[in-house]
C-alpha cells in the first residue's frame, strides 16, 4: 500500500496533475494507492493540546491518517514550495498524523530531549516539489530548505532510509511541452522508486 498526500488549493494545478501522474503510475504497478488532497478533504491542521502526548486522545480521522501511515509501504508527497515550506495545511498534517507512537518514538527513560528512534515500515518516500525559484538560487541562498526538512528532519527521523525528492521549476512561465516532459519524469521516478 502507498499513501500519496497532495496539498495545492487549487483545482487542475500542475500539482494536481503529478498527483494524478503518480497515482495512475502506482495503480499501473499494481499497488493499492490511499490518495488524500488535503484541501478537497478540508483536513484541519490545527494541533490541538489534548493530541500532544503520545497517548493524546486524537478524532476519527487522525486516528485514520495514523493507521494508513503505519500500514503503508511507501509515501509519495506532493505540494509547492511556498516560502522554503509545506503550505499549512501540509504542515499541519505533519503536525497531526506524524505523532509519537505512530511514526517515531523515544528510548526509555528518554523524556523527548534525545533522538528519537523511528517506527515507520516505509521503505521509500519521495515528494514532489514545485517551484518559482531557480535552483542556483534556491540552493545557494535559501540552502533548499525543503531538501533538509524532508530527508533530515521527518523521514530519516521516522526510521526511513531511501528518500528521492524532485522540484519542478519553474512553473509559472513554464511551457505545456515542458510540463508534459515533467510528468513523464513523474511517472518515470515512480516507476523507478515504486
Amino acid at each position: 500500500m502507498i499513501l500519496v498526500i497532495l496539498a495545492h488549493p487549487t483545482p487542475g494545478s500542475f500539482n494536481h496533475a503529478i498527483a494524478e501522474t503518480a497515482v495512475t503510475a502506482l495503480k499501473h504497478n499494481g499497488h493499492t494507492v490511499i490518495f488524500h488532497d488535503l484541501y478537497i478533504e478540508n483536513f484541519d491542521p490545527l494541533l490541538h493540546s489534548h493530541e500532544i502526548p503520545r497517548d493524546g486522545a486524537c478524532d476519527a480521522v487522525i486516528s485514520e491518517h495514523c493507521k494508513e501511515l503505519k500500514d503503508c509501504e511507501g509515501i509519495i508527497v506532493i505540494h509547492p514550495n511556498w516560502w522554503g515550506m509545506p503550505p499549512a495545511i501540509l504542515k499541519g498534517w505533519i503536525d497531526r498524523v506524524i505523532r509519537p507512537g505512530v511514526a517515531y518514538e523515544f528510548k526509555e527513560g528518554d523524556n523527548g530531549e534525545g533522538v528519537p528512534v523511528g517506527l515507520l515500515n516505509i521503505k521509500t518516500a519521495v515528494v514532489f516539489n514545485t517551484s518559482n525559484t531557480n535552483e542556483e538560487r534556491e540552493t545557494n541562498i535559501f540552502n533548499d530548505p525543503l531538501e533538509t526538512i524532508w530527508r533530515n528532519c521527518i523521514f530519516r527521523l521516522c526510521g526511513i532510509k531511501t528518500f528521492f525528492r524532485k522540484t519542478f521549476r519553474i512553473i509559472v512561465t513554464s511551457s505545456d511541452t515542458e510540463r508534459k516532459q515533467w510528468l513523464e519524469e513523474v511517472g518515470e521516478i515512480v516507476d523507478k522508486n515504486f
